[in-house]
């Protein structure tokens, strides 16, 4: 299933080639506070891949809290953060915004919620490598 999806005003926008086709999608709101104030619900396929188009780099701020192992790409024209990144290893992992999908019956997504408190570094790290997509390209701007 391919899967795409952007920011408000298109500056960032992804497709996710969802190998094998899903039964379901499922949907985490994080609950830290970043999340919670910006309605952050992810998603992820581990076996998929990724292609990330940003076509003016200069309207997209990278933002890092806490362990600063995560980068929020945020549009800085229409405020929407549509995908996340994490360099381990000197590999590129990745989630997406549910709420960034375009055209995608919404009846596929399983809600949920994911809290992270106490999690220490290695730990968050072992689960993004586990969890998170692995095939990811970054066009347009530095992941």
């Amino acid at each position: 299933m391919l899967i795409h999806g952007s920011c408000h005003c298109g500056n960032i926008s992804f497709a996710l080639d969802w190998a094998p086709e899903p039964a379901f999608i499922p949907a985490r709101a994080c609950t830290c506070g970043f999340c919670v104030k910006h309605g952050g619900v992810w998603t992820s396929c581990p076996t998929g891949a990724l292609a990330v188009t940003v076509r003016d780099p200069a309207h997209v701020s990278p933002y890092s809290f806490g362990t600063k192992t995560a980068r929020f790409h945020l549009c800085t024209q229409c405020g929407v953060v549509p995908v996340v990144t994490c360099r381990i290893d000197d590999h590129l992992y990745a989630v997406v915004s549910v709420n960034a999908f375009d055209d995608v019956d919404r009846t596929l997504l399983q809600h949920g919620s994911a809290s992270f408190d106490g999690e220490g570094e290695d730990t968050r790290l072992a689960r993004r490598k586990r969890n998170w997509i692995a095939n990811v390209t970054f066009d347009g701007a530095s992941a």
